[in-house]
């Protein structure tokens, strides 16, 4: 079974499919590790990690595939990837499609955001016209070569024209072939709940970031009001940091990390790494090497 007809399996469960979001390769095998079925690859921790810079359209197409490619080989369950808005017109959204394909993608998650684009759920965003973006999720699916492949849709309109354009354009865009729809930023519950009651028996996206604009819920909630999944994007990147910068303020002031502070040593982590595998591995390999020479 393919990761993509794997991921249309956890959608179609009547449990909401929860995915964490990973920022890295490790973080995403981590996510693996924890027993969660799905992981999300967040753009914004993406541009974090890897460039050190705010999520404002810096990261380039190429450089997002690379690191799709880094997380999907890290892990084997199905990944979630975002991919900003494609990264141009409609031949650039194929090329788009394609890559991450290649690079091991069960979900491509496009938004209708103009270039350079921001963070949802940031200020003065600007939109690209509905029907553009139809063209681009057309373009989507025409390009996958796995039908199973699964397409989201996501719509910034709700910050910046409004919530009933924002359902209006997720309207279009299930019928121009989206799998699931991404409503970002609502700023209630009653306007969580109203995609819900608007969209009923489509799989719908619900983003949760701790301090955002939408109201933070736990995926039992989601549930309840009718959500297929939801994606917890920066939870891990936001911990990642807040312990290394606890870290770093033990050792400029006190010399030293606090055993307290550090709940895993480096026998522990070279266990998760994995490492007596590639010691074995390694072993095997010279072992035969040296019969045969």
């Amino acid at each position: 079974m393919t990761r993509a007809r794997r991921l249309r399996e956890l959608l179609a469960a009547k449990t909401i499919l929860v995915a964490p979001g990973a920022y890295d390769a490790w973080s995403a095998r981590l996510i693996e590790m924890a027993g969660f079925p799905a992981v999300y690859m967040t753009g914004y921790g993406a541009s974090a990690s890897l460039l050190a810079m705010p999520d404002l359209g810096l990261m380039t197409g190429s450089e997002m595939a690379d690191q799709a490619k880094r997380l999907a080989d890290a892990v084997k369950v199905p990944l979630i990837a975002d991919a900003d808005n494609g990264f141009g017109d409609v031949l650039n959204v194929q090329r788009t499609v394609r890559e991450y394909e290649r690079a091991g993608v069960a979900a491509i998650q496009l938004e209708d955001q103009v270039s350079p684009k921001k963070c949802g759920h940031m200020e003065n965003k600007q939109l690209v016209d509905a029907t553009q973006m139809v063209r681009n999720i057309r373009a989507a699916t025409a390009a996958r070569e796995d039908p199973d492949t699964v397409i989201i849709a996501r719509t910034d309109a709700r910050t910046v024209i409004g919530f009933d354009e924002a359902l209006r354009r997720a309207d279009l865009y299930l019928s121009a072939g989206a799998d699931l729809l991404f409503v970002e930023s609502p700023l209630s519950d009653e306007e969580l709940m109203g995609i819900c009651d608007r969209f009923k028996g489509v799989p719908l996206l619900a983003n949760m970031a701790p301090g955002c604009k939408t109201p933070y819920h736990t995926a039992g909630e989601l549930e309840a009001m009718g959500f297929s999944l939801v994606i917890y994007p920066i939870d891990t990147l936001l911990a990642a940091t807040s312990a290394v910068l606890r870290t770093l303020e033990h050792l400029r002031v006190d010399g030293r990390t606090p055993d307290s502070l550090i709940s895993i040593d480096f026998k522990r982590f070279n266990e998760l790494m994995g490492l007596q595998g590639y010691v074995d591995i390694s072993d095997k390999l010279a072992e035969a090497t040296g019969q045969q020479a």
